[in-house]
């Protein structure tokens, strides 16, 4: 059984997540909580598999949430947003998210994430990926001018994997792109993860832009960084 927190201060949007997740036959939600800090110590009681908080929260926002329970327990986190207006996605994943999704997401989809992270796999929506390429191609955190030395570790199929990795792809599209099966991809993705020390994909699409294998210009992939 997956157990999960809800995290969001708009009542409404916080029973309706739980209520889609209850209802499935693998997924309890624990514990529901309005604000950043309220999820932290639901998150210390319950000690939940998954938590799901919305970014923009009072007392104390997602962010700084997701820092404290990543640094507290092995509890994932995927944080919620409404993407116009929050411009936090890389200071997010630098706190630990696993996962980032649209709060208009669809059913189906809010279930399925909650399922891959719980696994131990990161799930980053197509338009969150693209979100930071453009905070990277329009004056985001600055990049090394040549590719970091890190990378020298990396076979040539690893580094075309992480840069497919950075532009939102999933490992369908990747083995698509490279011609080559799904379970190979899975290995080039495994390779590249152990090679840098990396937790999971979220980090290798972090990687794959402060080392500088991202070029600037807008993404040519749309596909979601999942599974």
């Amino acid at each position: 059984m997956i157990r999960v927190v809800v995290a969001d201060d708009q009542e409404l949007v916080r029973s309706g997540f739980a209520l889609i997740l209850d209802v499935q036959d693998d997924i309890e939600v624990v514990a529901e909580a309005p604000d950043g800090a309220a999820a932290v110590e639901a998150v210390r009681r319950h000690r939940p598999d998954v938590a799901l908080l919305d970014i923009r929260m009072p007392r104390m926002d997602g962010i700084e949430a997701c820092r404290a329970i990543s640094a507290e327990s092995a509890c994932r986190t995927v944080m919620l947003t409404t993407f116009d207006s929050d411009a936090y996605v890389y200071e997010a994943l630098h706190a630990g998210a696993s996962g980032f999704l649209l709060k208009d997401v669809r059913r189906d989809d809010l279930v399925h994430a909650v399922r891959v992270v719980a696994a131990g796999d990161s799930l980053l929506a197509p338009s969150v990926a693209r979100r930071l390429v453009e905070q990277y191609t329009a004056g985001g955190p600055r990049r090394p001018v040549a590719p970091d030395p890190r990378l020298d570790v990396l076979t040539g199929r690893e580094r075309e994997t992480l840069l497919l990795l950075a532009r939102g792809l999933s490992n369908a599209e990747i083995a698509a792109e490279l011609v080559v099966s799904e379970h190979t991809v899975k290995t080039h993705v495994g390779n590249v993860l152990a090679k840098l020390g990396l937790r999971d994909r979220i980090q290798a699409v972090i990687c794959a832009y402060e080392t500088g294998l991202v070029a600037p210009g807008p993404p040519s992939h749309g596909g979601a960084a999942g599974g």
